[in-house]
């Protein structure tokens, strides 16, 4: 099988290159984003004095928007848009319990609106086309994955959803207003739509182990990613009444052919976003092609 390999998507404009790139997202309507600071934040845990930040944002047709942030207070943070223009940042990791601004939510005009806390152990943080906020929580913090509203209400949580071993949200993809996702320990597919009333959880079994992105196209479904030497294998496959059906198998290349290294990955719908270093530009594979 040939290998298949990132198409690329957007660019980080080379007027921003001399900006440290705190992190970056592609958002549910296609803009990819970059959260730009004058320096790193500080790398060790703790507070992290507040500091101003730009976003750079690109859409699908190629436009720039600048969105400058004040007195963000995120280290490690996780980047999304609202569908009104205004923008969320999240903390990774909290100094304490209930840490009251560990989400800070921004308007369109980058100023401040509210803050509240998701918990720690913030592996992924996704915004949907309705404006919840989507919340994968890694093992440090097993709560699973939860949905909030902008104001930091709790609209939907996994407690009760009976997902298999559910300790570690290892792949996250929101699209529209439904998530799908891949858990540790027993990494099922998971498709979740809070507001259907018949089934709003579906689970299917899965032995594909350690995927760190999913990608869904009607009933085919596409793993990216894995341990050790797999962290650049895309698993397609079926999904059929009960189960994952596996299909081909093979390397996720970059445009020029080359391993990703480290990487960035955001999942949505059928598409994979990954971004490598130096966090520059974002490709995607797109399973609906």
């Amino acid at each position: 099988m040939q290998e298949p390999a990132l198409v690329p998507y957007a660019h980080l404009p080379r007027a921003h290159h001399d900006r440290h790139v705190v992190t970056s997202t592609v958002d549910v309507f296609g803009t990819a984003h970059w959260l730009l600071a004058e320096h790193a934040p500080p790398q060790r845990r703790g507070k992290v004095p507040p500091y101003d930040a730009l976003v750079v944002s690109v859409d699908p047709s190629g436009s720039v928007e600048l969105t400058e942030l004040s007195t963000v207070r995120a280290q490690w943070p996780h980047l999304d848009r609202l569908p009104d223009g205004g923008f969320v940042v999240a903390a990774s990791r909290t100094r304490r319990r209930g840490d009251a601004d560990q989400v800070q939510v921004f308007d369109a005009l980058g100023r401040e609106t509210s803050s509240f806390s998701v918990g720690d152990a913030v592996e992924y943080l996704l915004v949907d086309e309705a404006g919840h906020i989507w919340v994968g929580h890694f093992d440090e913090n097993p709560v699973g994955i939860r949905r909030w509203s902008v104001a930091g209400r709790l609209t939907w949580t996994s407690d009760d959803a009976h997902i298999p071993g559910l300790f570690d949200c290892y792949a996250l993809n929101v699209s529209g207003t439904v998530a799908w996702a891949c858990t540790y320990t027993d990494f099922p597919l998971v498709e979740i739509r809070p507001g259907r009333t018949d089934r709003p959880v579906r689970v299917w079994a899965n032995t594909v182990r350690g995927a760190k992105a999913v990608a869904v196209h009607g009933r085919r479904v596409a793993f990216y990613g894995g341990y050790g030497e797999e962290q650049d294998r895309l698993v397609r496959a079926e999904i059929a009444e009960t189960s994952v059906e596996q299909g081909d198998v093979g390397l996720l290349t970059l445009p020029d052919g080359s391993a990703p290294g480290l990487r960035r990955v955001v999942g949505r719908g059928s598409r994979i976003y990954v971004q490598a270093e130096p966090f520059t530009a974002w490709g995607v594979f797109d399973l609906g092609r």
